[in-house]
């Protein structure tokens, strides 16, 4: 094995047989299958794996296997019904006061349990002017959305140039609109994150952003990555983390205690920890909802309400967001008394407010 690269983007099972001793599993990954999402590893993210064990959790959200080819009939190629809830060429709106607009196609890094590998890496590239146009359009006629959500693919791989024309596009129409910066960059390439790119963002500041972020282990939130977050928190840009909960990854209480405390030490808010989505080709990463709501229980005797991640799914067939959350009210007995286990099983009894009598 020779030693990792600097700079580059590895793209290929044998250029990254040079760097990783490839398993069975990951040798039995068909790179030229249309079905799969294409292998896209930074080196920088590469550096970060530890080449001696083939079980580094790192290594299992990037480095494909054979189990991505394995596909199980519960499972959907778009799981969150995105192509029906699409009112543009690019803009989904499946909630009412929010959309998303999918910016580009193109992301630093393919994680190996991306729910959008329908739309990631098809080479479609950034979205044109008059996709822009549209989508823009859309929202101006509908003021009932206050939220856009610039996604992908990764926003963040976009020029500054790119990207600031994109969000005068939008503000023009609406300079009340609220953005979120969707991007897994801090992660897989904070050197993205300058600050040039921030000043820019503050340029456009008519309504807020807001940086939503994917760290799934401690690792990776290193110096370099924190160092991207600071720059938009220092700027006046709250972060907000989304964790996939990942089997082989993070399903455990130790990591996700060790994470969502890391990540409030360098002010991001665990916002979401999700459960994984019924894409197609990533069964092996999905936790069973049963040992998902266990971890759920435990972090929320661990953690403070600031570090804890609200453990949500969302539904297939377009079903939305529900909160996946162990239940404490036990019954309701009568007379406006409420009966609460807590945290550790003890029983309390919580009563309505007494109502005065008429005169």
């Amino acid at each position: 094995m020779q030693a990792t690269p600097t700079h580059t983007i590895i793209k290929s099972k044998e250029e990254l047989s040079t760097y990783l001793q490839l398993t069975k599993s990951e040798q039995l990954f068909d790179q030229d299958s249309t079905t799969t999402l294409p292998l896209r590893i930074p080196s920088y993210f590469l550096n970060l794996i530890d080449p001696d064990d083939p079980n580094d959790p790192l290594r299992r959200q990037v480095v494909p296997t054979d189990a991505e080819q394995i596909f199980i009939q519960q499972e959907y190629l778009d799981p969150l019904a995105e192509v029906d809830h699409s009112v543009t060429d690019r803009l989904i709106h499946r909630y009412p006061s929010r959309v998303a607009f999918l910016t580009t196609d193109v992301c630093a890094m393919h994680c190996r349990h991306c729910f959008r590998r329908r739309f990631t890496g098809t080479f479609q590239g950034p979205a044109t002017a008059q996709q822009i146009d549209e989508a823009a359009a859309y929202v101006a006629e509908h003021p009932q959305v206050k939220e856009i959500l610039f996604t992908g693919g990764d926003v963040l791989t976009l020029s500054d140039s790119n990207l600031s024309a994109m969000i005068e596009a939008f503000r023009s129409k609406r300079p009340d609109l609220v953005i979120r910066l969707c991007t897994r960059m801090p992660a897989s390439y904070p050197m993205r994150i300058t600050q040039a790119l921030v000043d820019m963002l503050k340029t456009h500041a008519s309504a807020p952003f807001y940086l939503m972020t994917q760290f799934n282990h401690p690792r990776e939130l290193t110096e370099q990555a924190c160092l991207a977050v600071k720059r938009f928190v220092d700027a006046g840009i709250p972060a907000m983390n989304q964790t996939v909960l990942l089997k082989g990854v993070n399903d455990d209480a130790d990591t996700l205690e060790a994470l969502c405390n890391s990540l409030v030490f360098n002010r991001i808010k665990p916002y979401y920890l999700f459960q994984g989505d019924l894409v197609s080709g990533t069964n092996h990463f999905r936790v069973p909802l049963e040992l998902g709501l266990a971890l759920e229980k435990e972090l929320r005797r661990r953690l403070s309400g600031l570090a804890m991640p609200l453990y949500a799914v969302d539904l297939p067939q377009g079903g939305g967001k529900v909160p996946l959350t162990t239940g404490y009210l036990s019954e309701q007995s009568g007379c406006g008394r409420w009966e609460f286990r807590t945290i550790d099983g003890e029983r309390r009894v919580y009563p309505d407010p007494i109502t005065e009598p008429d005169a």
